[in-house]
């Protein structure tokens, strides 16, 4: 089974996203001079930074004292001071844990970093103050960066499906042994990193390196709380419970969006991308799809995808087009007719040869291998 490749091993070799990368690249390299160093704090390495020489080297949003501050200012620096009060960091050089995101859930999902975020969005954007814009979109080129250094060189498949799909239902844990299956094949799990089929993906994928039994109890311990309402804290916590009896689980990405703040995360993601702008997330999902996407039943948002996928595919604005598998023949040629009209787009294109309409979760895995050669 695929893990994902280690971070830092294919960054910018300029760039210094930890103390310990700070620590190495000063005492291998004895110079800063051109680097990049984003959200370290650095308060006690005021010494190193004294001594260092740090011409036209950049520090975003790190902590330090105003002596050494001064110092690297001097030498030609630029410094982007950390912005005190806010919720998030938005010069952070890794993509979140669900630990951070949910870090006092005891207290209620209110009290959550990740809820505090979404409540100041809403605040702001409100306002329209160009500052607390800026500040969006200096996070979100963050997070793109950090989750673009996350996926380099793993073979990623996109989860897509709606977050009304219930646990404790079939087609859940349908999904959950989609995502388990595609784990177990060496693909990287991506999903919209929601409730409902992206929590279901995103749980199989985190199942992978466990037995049927784990995940047969997992979703009898996770369907007493099919939603995540009324209580979101509950929903959250159920899930946490199952990562503290089965540790250690595969690994998987989660994009969501604050944009949709109302939708919670899900916890089973191991590396969650998150952003402000839903148009700078929905287009990163897809993009970063590179082995194929599963497109299971879902309503406008899930529709919305199927197309934005087919776009570039047609005009191979991305390269080679890449496999589309939509799952569940009724629901896409009657209820949502998105199959007909995709096939009529495909026809006589070289995405003609990577689309393909499946009944049952069970066939996308074949399929999606069929489609990519």
């Amino acid at each position: 089974m695929q893990t994902m490749p280690a971070h830092a091993a294919h960054h910018d070799d300029r760039e210094i996203e930890t103390l310990e990368e700070f620590d190495a690249t000063v005492s291998a390299r004895g110079t800063l001079a051109g680097y990049r160093v984003q959200a370290v704090d650095l308060t006690d390495r005021t010494r190193e930074l004294l001594t260092t020489d740090t011409a036209g080297a950049v520090f975003l949003g790190c902590a330090m004292r105003e002596d050494a501050e001064a110092k690297i200012r001097a030498d030609g620096a630029l410094v982007f001071p950390p912005v005190p009060g806010l919720p998030f960091d938005p010069y952070r050089g890794l993509v979140y844990s669900p630990d951070e995101l949910f870090a006092s859930l005891a207290d209620g999902y209110e009290a959550t970093p990740d809820a505090l975020a979404y409540a100041w969005f809403q605040r702001t954007k409100a306002d329209r103050d160009i500052q607390a814009s800026m500040l969006r979109a200096v996070h979100d080129d963050s997070v793109s960066d950090a989750l673009d250094e996350l996926l380099s060189g793993a073979r990623v498949v996109g989860v897509m499906g709606g977050h009304a799909m219930a646990r404790g239902t079939e087609e859940y844990a349908d999904a959950a042994r989609l995502g388990r299956e595609l784990a177990r094949a060496g693909f990287t799990i991506a999903t919209g990193g929601g409730p409902g089929a992206m929590e279901a993906a995103n749980l199989g994928a985190y199942a992978a390196p466990f037995d049927d039994e784990m995940l047969t109890e997992s979703l009898e311990l996770l369907g007493k709380t099919p939603h995540f309402t009324p209580s979101i804290t509950q929903w959250a916590s159920v899930v946490f419970e199952v990562r503290a009896r089965w540790p250690q689980g595969g690994r998987s990405v989660g994009i969501p969006t604050w944009f949709y703040g109302h939708e919670p995360p899900n916890a089973f993601a191991s590396h969650i991308a998150k952003y402000f702008a839903n148009a700078t997330r929905e287009d990163g999902l897809l993009a970063r799809s590179n082995a194929g996407v599963v497109f299971l039943p879902g309503a406008a948002g899930t529709l919305q995808e199927i197309f934005d996928n087919a776009t570039p595919n047609y005009y191979e604005s991305r390269g080679e087009p890449t496999p589309m598998v939509l799952v569940n023949r009724a629901h896409w040629t009657e209820k949502l007719p998105a199959w007909p009209l995709l096939r009529s787009l495909a026809a006589g294109r070289s995405m003609e040869t990577r689309i393909a309409l499946v009944d049952r979760i069970e066939e996308a895995p074949e399929a999606l291998k069929r489609l990519g050669g």
